[in-house]
């Protein structure tokens, strides 16, 4: 019974260590990876599909419809943490009964399949040059066209790179 014992401690143990050391390259990256999350979380308010149900007066038997339905067409996207959907508050048009701003849908199919949900974010956080220094996500409500240009223009340098 003591050497199943020690077996199974010694497989357990064998699990969490892993067998070669990460390379310091890779424990850079996700440094810097933790390090602009965090930065884009601190940046703006995120909302859960439960928050922009109860925000817009959905139905509570099934909160995330809505939401997930206006991510699959495209209208909005959202970033997962620690297991959760969080979509940006600056996507939602509370003018507008609580639904997604209309020209975020014109900047996701401007960047297509170039930027995955993080990278969308790590966009719209991020002082923009095209946009004299100021972040999308500042912009997107009040001078929407510019920042569907900059997408344009971030996407045509990602063609001409």
């Amino acid at each position: 019974m003591k050497q199943r014992q020690r077996e199974t401690l010694d497989r357990i143990i064998d699990a969490l260590v892993p067998t070669v050391p990460p390379p310091e390259h890779m424990l850079a990256e996700a440094r810097m990876t933790a390090k602009a999350r965090k930065a884009v979380l601190e940046g703006a308010e995120w909302l859960t599909a439960a928050q922009i149900a109860k925000l817009a007066g959905f139905s509570a038997s099934n909160p995330s419809a809505q939401p997930n339905k206006w991510k699959k067409d495209g209208l909005i996207f959202a970033i997962r943490h620690q297991s959760t959907d969080y979509f940006p508050a600056y996507g939602i048009d509370p003018t507008a009964n609580y639904r997604p701003v209309m020209a975020l849908a014109k900047v996701l199919h401007a960047f297509g399949n170039t930027k995955d949900a993080w990278g969308l974010a790590y966009w719209f956080a991020s002082v923009n040059s095209f946009l004299g220094g100021k972040r999308p996500q500042d912009l997107l409500a009040n001078t929407p066209d510019r920042v569907i240009e900059a997408a344009r223009d971030e996407v045509a340098e990602i063609a001409h790179g």
